[in-house]
C-alpha cells in the first residue's frame, strides 16, 4: 500500500436508509447512495449494519450479502459493476 492509498483508508462506516458514509483516517467523509449497490438496497437494515472494514481500510465487506466494495472505486465514483 502506498502513501496515497494509506490516507484513503476507511476507519468507520455508518448507514441510514438512503446512504452510507465512509470516514477516512485523514478526516474526510464520503457519502454514497445505497442505490448504487443493488444488494445493499435490497437488504434489510440489520444486514446493512454488519459491514466489515477489510484490507487495512481498502475495502468494505458484507459477508451475509456477499458484497465487497473497494474504497478506491468509491472515491472514483464507481457503483456496482456486476451484471
Amino acid at each position: 500500500m502506498n502513501i496515497l492509498e494509506n490516507k484513503s483508508a476507511a476507519k468507520l462506516v455508518s448507514l441510514d436508509k438512503l446512504n452510507f458514509c465512509v470516514d477516512f483516517i485523514d478526516g474526510r467523509k464520503l457519502f454514497v447512495p445505497i442505490a448504487y449497490f443493488p444488494r445493499l438496497l435490497k437488504a434489510a437494515n440489520e444486514q446493512r449494519q454488519k459491514v466489515i472494514i477489510s484490507g487495512g481500510g481498502g475495502g468494505l465487506y458484507w459477508d451475509e450479502l456477499d458484497e465487497d466494495i473497494s474504497v478506491k472505486n468509491l472515491l472514483l465514483g464507481s457503483g456496482d459493476t456486476t451484471k
